[in-house]
């Protein structure tokens, strides 16, 4: 396969939960292997801050953080496609697409349940990231009024559809598989390579499990510590 150039070249415009997931693998398999996606922004303290001074309208230069990556699917990024359209200007712009009432209830059991079980110690970086870019931004503090929330996202594709130059964007469907995507980056349909399906919920009810575990695990191990150091001094 062709190697893909540096920098960034592709601009995912669509919310998560649009199957961002299989989009990452299917675009990996096309030499795209570099995909920013949620989990980077949230496992680099770094990159958190980055994406608060954004979202807060600071003056921040996308090309420092973006341009090691080769694409970008999800939040943070899909917020400020506008933004890195300025900042590569040869860049496509791919607006993920799903049917409206899935990817509610998709958001509802995975991005929104996950957040109930943060525990105490959670850097307030990853709150915040939730809270400016997505409840708080897009869906206005609304998001748990369905038609409100779905309304929102309606409206970004709208708006996406509206900004973008029609030659420089695909809406696409993962069920569409191979061959819009293909053809919109000029890369030939993988040989006997069937397109990612995949679904990370399974993924987010680990995290959640994981989560739970952990928040009554520290007080258990606090407070047996405690009474160790009380039955030793005694």
């Amino acid at each position: 396969m062709p190697a893909i150039p540096t920098g960034l070249q592709i601009i995912g415009a669509g919310f998560g939960r649009s199957g961002t997931t299989s989009l990452k693998s299917a675009l990996g398999t096309l030499g795209y292997r570099r995909c920013y996606h949620m989990r980077v922004a949230l496992t680099h303290y770094f990159h958190m801050k980055f994406w608060i001074r954004a979202k807060a309208g600071e003056d921040v230069d996308f090309r420092s953080v973006m341009g090691g990556y080769q694409a970008t699917l999800d939040w943070p990024a899909c917020d400020f496609y506008r933004e890195l359209m300025a900042a590569f200007p040869d860049a496509k712009v791919l607006l993920n697409v799903r049917d409206p009432d899935q990817w509610y209830d998709s958001m509802v059991e995975t991005i929104w349940a996950i957040q109930k079980v943060f525990p105490w110690w959670m850097p307030r970086e990853v709150r915040k990231i939730h809270d400016d870019i997505l409840w708080n931004s897009r869906f206005k503090g609304e998001f748990t009024n369905r038609a409100k929330a779905i309304a929102a996202y309606q409206a970004h594709l709208e708006e996406v559809r509206q900004a973008v130059p029609p030659e420089r964007l695909l809406e696409y469907d993962v069920k569409e598989g191979w061959k819009p995507l293909c053809r919109f980056l000029g890369k030939p349909v993988p040989a006997d390579v069937p397109f990612p399906r995949l679904n990370d919920r399974v993924f987010f009810k680990r995290v959640m499990l994981a989560l739970r575990i952990v928040e009554w695990l520290v007080p258990a191990v606090v407070l047996a510590g405690l009474a160790w150091l009380v039955y030793t001094v005694m």
